[in-house]
C-alpha cells in the first residue's frame, strides 16, 4: 500500500512537457535579462575603438550568438555625423551598435548609456533574438527532460534482465529521479548531445532567415522569395549554412555540461537555489574551456557566412572548418585556438549559472502546484 500511495505521489510530482517548457523558457528570459546588457557594453566598446572592422558581428543574449549585420553609412542609419558629445543629438539617427564613442571602460559605459540614453538601451536589440532563443531553450531543455528520462527507463528495463546488475531507479519524464540514486554519465552525455543536435537542426535555417530579414530590411512576405533565392543558388543545404561548426561546439559542450553539472550538484549532498547556481557554473566553466576551441572555429565561420550570404561583401566559396583551424594554426600557432578563454568564462559561467537554478526554481514551482492540486481534489 505504501508503494502504490508514493507512485501516486511521484506521479503527481512529475512535469509535463509544458510545464517543462514553461520552466526553460522563464530561465531563458532571466539569462537574456542578466546577460545582454554585458554583451551590448562589449559591442559598443569594440566599436568605438574601431576593433569591429568586420561588416557583421555577434551579439549575444547569453542564450544564442546571434549574427547581425552592421550598417556602416549614415544613409543606411550607421555612423552618425559628427557632433558634440554627450547630447542627445549625437545619440540619435544612428544604430545602437554605433552610438557615442566616449567610453573609458565596461562601468564607464554602462553609467554613460543609462544616463545619456536611458537604462533600457543596455537591452538594446534583445528582442528581435529573443524570438528564436527562447523557443531554442524550450526545444533543447524539453527534448533533454524527455530523452534523458526514455534512456534511463529502457537502461533499467535492460538491466533488470539481466538480473538486476548496475540498474538505476526509474527517471520521470520531469528528468528528476524519484529519489537520490544516480544515473549512469553516460546517460546525461548522450541525452544532452542528441538534445542539441535537434535543436540546432530546428534554429540553423530560422536563425539564418532571422539575419536576413533584419539586415537587408525584409519585409515578412519576402521571407518566402529570399528562400527561394538561397536554396536555388545554393541548394537545400544552404539553408544549414554553418551547420557542422556549431554542432561542432554546441554538441560536445551539451554532452559534457549535464553529467558534469548533476555530478557536481550531487557532491553537495543536499539541493538548494544556491547549489544550482554553484553547480551551474562550475560545470559551465569546465565545458566552455574543454570546448573552446570549437568556439573558435564556429565563430570564425558565422562571421563569413554573415559576410559571403548576408551582406554580399566577399565572394566565392566559404572555407571549411578544416581549413579555418589550418589559417589559424598558420598565423597564431595553438594558442590561436584557445584564444578569449577568459571573456568565454566570464561570459558562459554566469549564464549556465542563472538558466539552471532558474530552470529548477521554475521545475520545483510546478512540482508544488501539482502537489497542491492532487490534495485538493
Amino acid at each position: 500500500m505504501g508503494d502504490n500511495n508514493k507512485m501516486k505521489v511521484d506521479s503527481v510530482l512529475q512535469l509535463t512537457p509544458r510545464q517543462q517548457m514553461m520552466s526553460s523558457g522563464a530561465g531563458a528570459l532571466m539569462v537574456s535579462l542578466f546577460m545582454t546588457p554585458l554583451d551590448v557594453v562589449k559591442i559598443r566598446l569594440q566599436t568605438q575603438d574601431r576593433l569591429m572592422t568586420k561588416k557583421c558581428f555577434l551579439y549575444s543574449n547569453g542564450i544564442m550568438d546571434h549574427l547581425c549585420a552592421k550598417q556602416v553609412t549614415f544613409k543606411m542609419n550607421g555612423d552618425p555625423p559628427a557632433r558634440a558629445l554627450h547630447t542627445a543629438e549625437e545619440i540619435c539617427n544612428c544604430k545602437w551598435y554605433n552610438r557615442p564613442k566616449y567610453f573609458n571602460g565596461t562601468l564607464d559605459a554602462i553609467v554613460k548609456i543609462s544616463r545619456t540614453e536611458g537604462v533600457t538601451s543596455l537591452w538594446s536589440g534583445l528582442s528581435p533574438t529573443l524570438v528564436l532563443a527562447i523557443p531554442t531553450t524550450m526545444i533543447y531543455f524539453t527534448t533533454y527532460e524527455q530523452l534523458k528520462a526514455m534512456i534511463a527507463n529502457q537502461y533499467n528495463k535492460y538491466t533488470e534482465l539481466q538480473g538486476g546488475l548496475g540498474s538505476v531507479k526509474r527517471t520521470s519524464p520531469d528528468g528528476s529521479n524519484t529519489d537520490t540514486s544516480m544515473s549512469p554519465v553516460w546517460i546525461s552525455l548522450t541525452a544532452g548531445g542528441l538534445a542539441r543536435t535537434w535543436a540546432v537542426t530546428v534554429v540553423n535555417p530560422l536563425e539564418l532567415v532571422r539575419t536576413k530579414m533584419q539586415s537587408q530590411k525584409m519585409k515578412f512576405y519576402q521571407v518566402r522569395s529570399g528562400i527561394k533565392d538561397l536554396v536555388r543558388t545554393r541548394g537545400i543545404a544552404g539553408l544549414w549554412s554553418g551547420y557542422t561548426a556549431t554542432l561542432l561546439r554546441d554538441v560536445p559542450f551539451s554532452a559534457l555540461y549535464w553529467p558534469l553539472y548533476e555530478q557536481t550538484k550531487s557532491m553537495f549532498g543536499y539541493e538548494s537555489f544556491a547549489v544550482d547556481f554553484a553547480s551551474g557554473a562550475v560545470a559551465g566553466s569546465i565545458a566552455s574551456t574543454v570546448t573552446l576551441p570549437f568556439d573558435v572555429i564556429k565563430t570564425t565561420k558565422q562571421i563569413e557566412i554573415g559576410e559571403r550570404d548576408i551582406m554580399a561583401v566577399h565572394r566565392g566559396v566559404a572555407r571549411t572548418n578544416q581549413q579555418i583551424v589550418q589559417d589559424i594554426l598558420r598565423e597564431q600557432g595553438v594558442k590561436g585556438l584557445f584564444s578569449g578563454l577568459t571573456p568565454r568564462i566570464l561570459k558562459v559561467a554566469p549564464a549556465c549559472a542563472i538558466m539552471i537554478s532558474s530552470y529548477e526554481f521554475f521545475k520545483k514551482f510546478f512540482r508544488t502546484q501539482n502537489l497542491m492540486e492532487r490534495n485538493e481534489l
